[in-house]
């Protein structure tokens, strides 16, 4: 049993939203006086749990492999042999389990199926023969991270697209390369092919829809997400995407409540046999593990010459927050930028003559609706922590929010409520001391006040109107958006993002005839994609790897405004896309980031050794140097490798680097460097990345709570690295917002695998009594690694 954490530090815990509802929790060890014979049984991913009756879909993979997985292993493999295996296994199955339901079933770059069945049935699928491994049909998400704002079709302006000649796409047109002969397969919420800047990019064959299953991929009902994605790639007509003359194809996987694997794998699937050159995924998850059904679909279609191409996610800025498929390891994940913006000072009055020296602008849609808060009073309303609910009843038509910070409620997501709620702008507070970061693109113009002045300003909000005084000061370059979400990946330690893109303000195209502004790295990956499908379209011979090369070689290094130095390449990968850079370059590095893993040796020196290819693409010899430097030079680490290297025109060669680490002279944490490789004209950086000792990655990353058709309730935890022990308190959750008293501990358990815990419980607490319904706090102690985590979610009983 652990000691459980004092309430004074519990209180100040942050409180977290349910992120998922789906059933899986561990294989429960059991223990007999006589030694048991072990059966042989698939390997499983996710836990499971083996006591529920309940309906589960789950993803099997199957022994045999798919089409693309047997070419490049060079066997032979043919859609009857697949079919014929899997229906073996699925007659097996159905013989063991009479209710199993199959909903689809893959063969071209997955070799498997999804079933559903009860999930204490589970285990007879993991004997059947035939059965590789077991996969949790995880639910998946846009990686928008607000509502769109649509523009009114009279303000629009063509130049509001800015993004895509930022990355260099007009000077990509202007060399002739528009995406022509291009196909980019948009698998999101469905695409509007009839809107005029995007039907000229489909023809009679438009795709396919997994939520309604039949032939029409267009965009799902008060969907929008992947008509806006569409845009970016390949738009042209009132705005320009990245590729305006490449093709499109749109498959449907997420309806108005998202998706799940079993319709991601299928629409990989069918995009590739489709004969897409490149696919776009603008969806994810929380789940920061490489090891999914998802992640293999995707490697494969790689594999077979399909550049696939991934948002990142939006639960940045902290490390480790990437999500799936955002951690696969051959697709490109993208991570988002803010445009460059100028700075503005902001002095907040009130009428009461008082000023607030802390004031300043977090964040706005335009400049030119920042400053018409100019010279105004402005009434004041409350709204708490500026959760929907705090808005209801209130006025706030013309008026300005004010709002605390807190509650686990993003900051645009604050903005957001108060722009649905008609406030002309927000001013919010900190609920602790400190300072609060700059969020560009925020909903409605928000400036942001130091705890003592919101506190102060709060006390008299019935009493004074405030008025605002605004001035530019400045411009900030291109910057990582606050949002995006930072790698490292669990398990493989690779640098994530690879690179990244314009995610902030991107306005393209909205279904009808309409416009829209939206934010997140969703938006950042078709940038991405439509630059693939420029590069493709000047170099048709590439394959995938020369193509992720290109993009990551001759990307933008951004600095941090507030350190003055560059983003860590766990924020920005390789950095920010220049795509006619990317088509001319004239040599190629792959792969184009590294990571050496983890050093835990106590003493001596651990080695580890590394590749990676150079091709030139001049007409002439190259003579290549190489240098390397790890942030800070700390003793310890200790890189060898060639100095001096002589490549003869269009060839290839391969450089191999060893790094050697003496963890007795270096602290536990992670270390950043950077391989230059220098022609002695220009230099190509190649992030790398290594570890001493266990990384530190978050424990739990989330928590979850839900009823079972017979009336028990599944109560689980998100594990990135498992646990060595865990257990599930629950406690009073006050109507403040605050954490209460300590209620029970619901379950204690040992030895939990990765990357998901879950098990039943009966609902009651001490003593047998039924723990009433409502909303809860669910407490989840981690241990791992000599590390302990406690975190607070806010569950509700049903």
């Amino acid at each position: 049993m652990h000691k459980r954490i004092s309430k004074s530090v519990l209180w100040l815990l942050t409180l977290a939203l349910i992120l998922s509802s789906f059933s899986m929790s561990a294989l429960a060890n059991t223990s007999s006086k006589q030694q048991a014979k072990e059966l042989k049984i698939a390997e499983i991913f996710g836990d499971i749990e083996m006591a529920s009756k309940a309906p589960t879909t789950v993803i099997v993979e199957l022994k045999e492999e798919s089409i693309v997985e047997a070419k490049h292993k060079g066997k032979k493999q043919t859609k009857q042999k697949l079919a014929t295996e899997r229906g073996k296994v699925i007659s097996e199955l159905k013989n063991k389990v009479s209710n199993a339901e199959v909903n689809r079933e893959y063969d071209h770059v997955f070799s498997g199926f999804s079933v559903e069945l009860p999930a204490n049935e589970i285990p007879q699928l993991l004997t059947t023969p035939g059965v590789k491994a077991v996969y949790p049909n995880v639910e998946f998400n846009v990686t928008s991270i607000d509502e769109a704002t649509p523009i009114d079709p009279e303000a629009f302006s063509p130049h509001m697209m800015e993004s895509a000649p930022f990355i260099g796409s007009d000077l990509a047109w202007d060399a002739g390369f528009t995406g022509k002969g291009i196909t980019v397969a948009i698998i999101d919420t469905g695409v509007d092919y009839t809107h005029p800047d995007l039907a000229h990019a489909f023809g009679d064959y438009k795709g396919y829809d997994f939520v309604d299953n039949n032939d029409d991929p267009q965009e799902g009902p008060g969907q929008y997400h992947g008509t806006h994605v569409a845009g970016t790639v390949a738009a042209n007509g009132g705005i320009k995407g990245v590729a305006p003359e490449a093709n499109l194809l749109a498959y449907r996987v997420l309806g108005p409540d998202g998706g799940t694997t079993e319709d991601v794998v299928a629409g990989i699937e069918l995009a590739v046999k489709d004969g897409a050159d490149i696919m776009n995924l603008s969806l994810g998850n929380t789940l920061n593990n490489p090891d999914w059904a998802t992640s293999i679909a995707l490697d494969w279609a790689m594999a077979e010459g399909v550049v696939a191409v991934t948002s990142n996610g939006n639960s940045g800025p902290d490390n480790w927050t990437v999500g799936s498929p955002g951690t696969s390891r051959d697709a490109i994940s993208v991570g988002a930028t803010q445009l460059p913006y100028k700075v503005f000072t902001a002095k907040t009055t009130s009428s009461d003559g008082v000023s607030y020296t802390s004031s300043a602008v977090q964040g706005y849609p335009t400049e030119e609706a920042l400053l018409a808060l100019n010279g105004q009073d402005f009434e004041l309303v409350d709204v708490g922590y500026g959760a929907p609910a705090d808005f209801d009843g209130k006025e706030l038509e013309g008026k300005i929010a004010l709002i605390s910070r807190g509650a686990n409620i993003a900051f645009v997501d604050k903005a957001s409520e108060a722009k649905k709620a008609g406030a002309v702008g927000a001013v919010l507070y900190n609920n602790v001391a400190g300072s609060m970061p700059l969020i560009p693109g925020m909903a409605v113009p928000t400036i942001m006040l130091n705890q003592a002045d919101g506190q102060a300003l709060l006390a008299k909000v019935d009493d004074v109107t405030v008025l605002f005084d605004i001035a530019a000061a400045g411009e900030v370059g291109e910057t990582m958006a606050n949002f995006s979400s930072r790698g490292p990946v669990t398990s493989t330690w690779m640098i994530k993002p690879d690179v990244s893109a314009p995610g902030v303000n991107i306005v393209s195209t909205f279904p009808g005839e309409s416009y829209a502004a939206l934010q997140g790295t969703s938006m950042s990956a078709p940038h991405v994609a439509g630059a693939a499908a420029l590069i493709l379209e000047a170099h048709p011979t590439w394959g995938v790897d020369q193509v992720k090369a290109a993009l990551m070689n001759t990307a933008e290094d951004m600095i941090d405004p507030t350190t003055g130095k560059s983003y860590a390449h766990n924020s920005q990968g390789a950095g920010s896309i220049r795509v006619l850079d990317a088509i001319n370059t004239k040599t190629l590095v792959a792969p184009g980031s590294h990571s050496f893993g983890k050093f835990v040796k106590d003493t001596g020196r651990q080695v580890e050794r590394q590749s990676f290819e150079i091709q030139n693409l001049s007409k002439e010899r190259k003579r290549y140097s190489f240098e390397v430097e790890f942030t800070g030079n700390p003793d310890g680490i200790k890189v060898m490798t060639s100095n001096n290297l002589n490549v003869q025109p269009g060839k290839r060669q391969q450089v191999n680097f060893n790094v050697q680490v003496d963890t007795s002279k270096l602290k536990p944490g992670y270390y950043e460097g950077t391989i230059k490789v220098s022609d002695g004209t220009k230099t190509i950086k190649v992030p790398t990345i290594l570890f001493v000792e266990e990384p530190d990655y978050p424990r739990v990353t989330g928590a979850f709570m839900g009823k079972e058709a017979d009336g028990s309730y599944y109560v689980g935890s998100y594990l990135p690295g498992g646990a060595e022990v865990i257990e599930y308190d629950i406690y009073v959750y006050n109507a403040d917002g605050t954490i209460g008293g300590f209620v029970d501990t619901i379950g204690s358990f040992e030895n939990a695998s990765a990357p998901i815990h879950e098990f039943n419980w009966d609902g009651t607490v001490q003593n047998g009594i039924n723990l009433p319904k409502g909303q809860w706090v669910l407490g989840v102690y981690v241990e791992k690694a000599g590390v302990t985590e406690y975190k607070a979610y806010l569950v509700t009983k049903n």
